[in-house]
């Protein structure tokens, strides 16, 4: 299993070699149509992530030790967003998780290339799924 740094790395890589924006919102939307839809039992309201525009379900399951997240949103570039965001983390530690630093984001110019709503959406995406990361943390060390 590749390190969250690696995958971050792997990222960059594959953006960078795009120098346009649209290309990269492309392989954005790329990026969120190859992820396997979301099965409909996680799409709720308690799956819903607060603070994103567009919808977001975000689940998270314990699977040895490990967090695997799977999502989906209604709009396409969070979708591709979200897929990133599950790749680097899904399969992880909650400690690997929770000490790691999301350097990607702005390397790959997304911070500056989003919406203010879509930035407060993508914070909002991190939060939920640390927030996870902190709750199966507190819930192993009972």
């Amino acid at each position: 299993m590749k390190s969250i740094n690696e995958t971050q790395d792997e990222i960059i890589d594959e953006f960078s070699s795009l120098d346009d924006w649209m290309d990269r919102y492309q392989l954005l939307i790329d990026l969120g149509n190859e992820q396997e839809p979301l099965d409909e039992k996680y799409k709720t309201e308690e799956n819903l992530i607060d603070g994103c525009q567009s919808r977001v379900w975000l689940q998270a399951d314990e699977e040895n030790g490990k967090i695997v997240f799977r999502a989906e949103s209604d709009a396409l570039i969070v979708k591709g967003i979200i897929t990133l965001l599950t790749k680097v983390w899904s399969g992880h530690t909650p400690d690997e998780i929770l000490g790691s630093d999301l350097y990607f984001i702005e390397r790959i110019g997304l911070k500056e290339h989003l919406s203010p709503t879509r930035s407060n959406g993508l914070l909002a995406m991190v939060k939920q799924m640390r927030r996870y990361a902190l709750a199966f943390k507190a819930k192993d060390a009972q």
